[in-house]
């Protein structure tokens, strides 16, 4: 057994990693939204923080009524009970990467967590 998997994302409009690199301890979404379009559901989250980052396209998040713009090279976390949904901009499409973890987890990371 190897201790990696690799996948592609093609031109998907949401393609869910959890499957496709057989993931367990994150989700892991890449999304596009074309011009004008949006998630079609406000949504929280029971345990699970959600991290975004804007990878290409402008857009904005509504958070629990707030609008948050949105540009390539943003980071946004959202707590778990947080309401929230994604659009893009209304002249420009928005791709994004979407990292969902249980809030709290993290037990170490980089240096910490790292094996010399």
């Amino acid at each position: 057994m190897k201790n990696y998997a690799k996948t592609n994302v093609g031109n998907e409009g949401r393609a869910e990693l959890h499957e496709k690199l057989s993931l367990t301890g994150a989700e892991v979404s890449v999304n596009r939204l074309p011009a004008g379009a949006c998630v079609p559901f406000v949504h929280a989250h029971k345990c699970n923080e959600e991290i975004y980052g804007i990878i290409s396209g402008a857009g904005k998040a509504v958070i629990d009524g707030e609008e948050v713009a949105l540009s390539k090279g943003d980071w946004l976390r959202i707590s778990p009970a947080a309401k929230r949904q994604f659009f893009a901009a209304d002249d420009c499409g928005i791709e994004y990467i979407c990292i969902q973890v249980k809030e709290n987890s993290l037990g170490g990371y980089t240096a910490d967590d790292a094996v010399l």
